[in-house]
């Protein structure tokens, strides 16, 4: 760097050149230069959960008589404009750093006290002042739990209840049509279009039961035990306060936690977390998946749906249109699943009274809960809302289905209905014209019994 471009700070291990028209300090200088590992900087839901972290810290310790009010508002002030994400650009360090998350909370605490420095006529040291009762081992576990927490509820909660209704809508106004429904990939007995619908939209109000547990463990905060969980250095109130003052700005009802050493030293929760995630993702998968064989075709494949026609499907092959949604969904799965394993590594990696990986539960997991949310909208919106069923191909292959004589089985028996399903399978008839042969059932009795509609309903038709 020339002259001009750089300042000369300092910090307890000596002088340190940092950009100039950089916000950050010593220490978080140190930290780029330490990590050139991966080029991801923490996530946007991280950082904006340090800010709401300092903000509460702030104003717990102004509220305790610890900080003087002007230090209180101005360091306040700064970090909510990094909670709202003015700053990202000065929140450089790497994922990758140290396990603790130390670079990444003095990153934070250096960008607050030069902003909060341009408002108060009184100097805000960056840890006396803005980490003040604080350590980068329980504000870096706090800040992964409100992140964590704020994109549950914000996003993907919503998101989720958003897919579900369109399922159900799409369940109720495909109840009437009738198609083969697939065991081993075979084809088994009928079933309704509808009810087929009606088990996605099943799994995903599950998986939004199972997140509203999770909550309950995830609002509980480790602030309050600084360095190894005993609260060395701050005052018994401070935990509690600042618990109070995010659920007041974030509307979510935060609480301490009842035990600082349990959620320094391991990521329970998050790991919890983001086994719920991995769930998600499984069922998100599964549902995909059904699409793209529905969809398969439009000749060769099964083209029992039509998907919407987003894009060309082929650099070569003029006409062609995949089903891109399902794909990227997919893809968006395979990656929370891989982020889960990743997560119960570090969750592992909790050596006596801290876990040394949190920067990457932090990246992994809100990643998961970002992907999962934009993945399931998506879904919803661009899959599932505009699937046409193709109502004639439908109800011609229930028609040569032979698994029919299941429901002729009561009457006639399993070994007569075994005959009856081979010899139509081979001649390629119908199973109502071999029971006729077969049987002394009247066309009627086979009318009743080889109604497609009543077999989707179940019961014993004999």
């Amino acid at each position: 760097m020339a002259e001009q471009d750089y300042r000369v700070e300092h910090d307890s291990m000596g002088e340190l050149r940092v950009p100039q028209r950089a916000l950050w300090g010593p220490q978080t200088q140190r930290a780029i230069e330490n990590f050139p590992l991966s080029g991801l900087a923490m996530p946007r839901a991280f950082i904006r959960a340090l800010g709401l972290v300092k903000w509460a810290a702030a104003g717990a310790n102004g509220e305790l008589g610890l900080l003087p009010s002007p230090k209180a508002r101005a360091i306040q002030s700064a970090a909510l404009e990094v909670a709202g994400g003015r700053h990202d650009a000065h929140f450089p360090v790497d994922v990758f750093q140290t396990g603790s998350g130390t670079s990444s909370n003095m990153n934070a605490n250096e960008v607050i006290a030069r902003l909060a420095n341009r408002k108060s006529q009184v100097p805000i040291h960056p840890l006396d002042d803005v980490n003040m009762g604080q350590s980068s081992n329980d504000v870096v576990p706090t800040a992964i739990h409100v992140a964590a927490a704020l994109l549950v509820t914000e996003e993907l909660l919503p998101a989720l209840a958003h897919l579900r209704k369109i399922l159900e809508a799409r369940a109720t106004d495909t109840d009437n049509v009738v198609k083969t429904a697939r065991t081993h990939l075979m084809d088994a007995m009928p079933i309704r279009l509808g009810q087929e619908i009606s088990g996605w939209a099943a799994q995903i109000a599950l998986a939004e039961a199972r997140f509203g547990e999770c909550m309950a463990r995830l609002v509980r905060l480790a602030q309050g035990g600084t360095a190894v969980g005993t609260g060395i250095n701050t005052h018994p109130r401070f935990g509690g306060k600042v618990a109070v003052l995010l659920g007041e700005q974030t509307g979510i009802a935060f609480a301490p936690t009842d035990n600082c050493v349990a959620a320094m030293s391991s990521q329970d929760t998050a790991v919890e977390l983001s086994g719920q995630l991995r769930v998600l993702a499984v069922a998100l998968m599964k549902i995909a998946n059904d699409l793209r064989w529905m969809n398969s075709g439009p000749l060769a494949g099964l083209a029992e749906i039509t998907l919407p026609a987003l894009q060309p499907g082929s650099s070569i092959m003029p006409g062609k249109v995949n089903p891109v949604v399902p794909e990227a969904v997919a893809m968006v799965a395979a990656q929370v699943i891989g982020n889960d394993a990743a997560i119960a590594v570090a969750g592992q990696s909790g050596n006596f009274q801290l876990n040394v990986m949190l920067p990457l539960v932090a990246h992994n997991l809100l990643q998961s809960l970002q992907l999962l949310s934009r993945a399931s909208r998506l879904l919803a919106d661009k899959a599932v809302a505009g699937l046409q069923p193709n109502r004639e191909h439908l109800a011609a292959a229930v028609d040569r289905n032979p698994m029919l004589v299941t429901a002729m089985t009561p009457v006639i028996g399993y070994e007569k209905g075994a005959v009856i399903a081979r010899r139509a399978y081979a001649e390629g008839r119908s199973i109502r014209e071999i029971a006729r042969e077969e049987t002394d059932l009247t066309d009627a009795e086979l009318d009743r019994l080889l109604d497609a509609l009543e077999l989707t309903r179940g019961g014993i038709k004999g």
